[in-house]
């Protein structure tokens, strides 16, 4: 098959592209810079030049093309320009969607996400589940902007099929969790909230291959949580540094980054202060973002590896790739 990714220079996406390869598919990739995209192209993908604003760019990823799978997002939370989440998530979901719907394609599979529910306070919550509050950053809300689009397309006729993923880990993460996790493995200390922000976590590898079984089984208009094992941030870094023998996180209590937020909104409106520190990432930090893969391990047949064991095979690359 020939499929068409958006955002394969990214963790996901960059995964996604290597098993369909692996699966002997045809890959053709929107890239917005080529000569970033050397491992891709290394692997055979095709490369087509272009961003998510350029129309003609997304046709001619799209020509010939069985299956589209938009995995391309802005991921930020704290940061002092949220502009391009609009951009990005929303703008770029509508532009992808319409040269879809130009183009024909079969299927098409879009990477959501268990924040558009927000915080669930603890509650476990299905694809059945609707957030209509304020969310709780930038990243949220776009993306359940997005999410909505895609619902709406699907309505319309686009045969749009939706993967929610929670938390995710692996080798390779170059968000704030890949930090923190390569902190653990180098012996520092790293620091976590403690009982706070409990996420459903799973190997990058298994979303990926999520995202294939959605486009190969997915029924059109549906969505699909993809979600492991429950941990807070903090027993995530702990489980690791167990594994990896080296020592646990500085754990923050709940209530120091209550405080914290209360102060930083109003300093926020005076200075800009660094995305760690901003609002944002603070109410983040505290938020728990829960669901079930019970419907994606019914209907699509897909398995989340235990978080032990996929940490384990996450500080063994890491080990590897330092040794290097």
């Amino acid at each position: 098959m020939r499929y068409a990714v958006t955002g394969a220079t990214g963790f996901v996406g960059g995964e996604l592209a290597r098993q369909l390869v692996a699966d002997d598919h045809h890959v053709v990739a929107l890239v917005r810079s080529p000569g970033k995209a050397a491992e891709l192209t290394a692997r055979g993908v095709e490369l087509v030049p272009g961003d998510l604003d350029d129309a003609d760019a997304l046709d001619r990823l799209l020509e010939g093309a069985d299956g589209l799978f938009h995995v391309a997002g802005w991921y930020k939370v704290g940061e002092r320009d949220s502009s391009p989440g609009r951009r990005v998530n929303v703008e770029g979901t509508r532009n992808v969607l319409e040269s879809a719907r130009r183009a024909g394609i079969a299927k098409v599979v879009h990477t959501s996400t268990l924040a558009v529910n927000s915080d669930t306070a603890g509650r476990v919550v299905d694809e059945t589940y609707h957030y209509s509050g304020r969310h709780l950053s930038t990243y949220d809300r776009t993306k359940a902007e997005a999410h909505a689009l895609a619902t709406e397309f699907a309505a319309q006729g686009v045969p749009v099929v939706i993967v929610m993923p929670g938390g995710i880990y692996g080798p390779g993460d170059t968000s704030q969790v890949g930090e923190l996790l390569e902190q653990v493995v180098a012996g520092r200390r790293a620091v976590a909230p403690r009982g706070a922000g409990e996420l459903t976590w799973a190997h990058v590898s298994d979303i990926a291959r999520g995202h294939i079984l959605a486009m190969e089984r997915g029924v059109v208009g549906e969505a699909y949580m993809l979600v492991g094992d429950r941990a807070t941030l903090a027993d995530l870094l702990q489980r690791a540094a167990s594994i990896a023998g080296t020592r646990g996180p500085v754990l923050v209590p709940a209530g120091a980054i209550r405080v914290g937020e209360k102060v930083m909104t109003q300093v926020t409106r005076v200075v800009p202060v660094p995305a760690l520190y901003h609002p944002e990432s603070l109410r983040s930090a505290l938020a728990s973002y829960l669901g079930t893969r019970q419907k994606a391990e019914r209907e699509l047949g897909w398995h989340s590896r235990p978080l032990d064991e996929g940490l384990a095979e996450t500080i063994a690359a890491i080990r590897a790739g330092s040794a290097r």
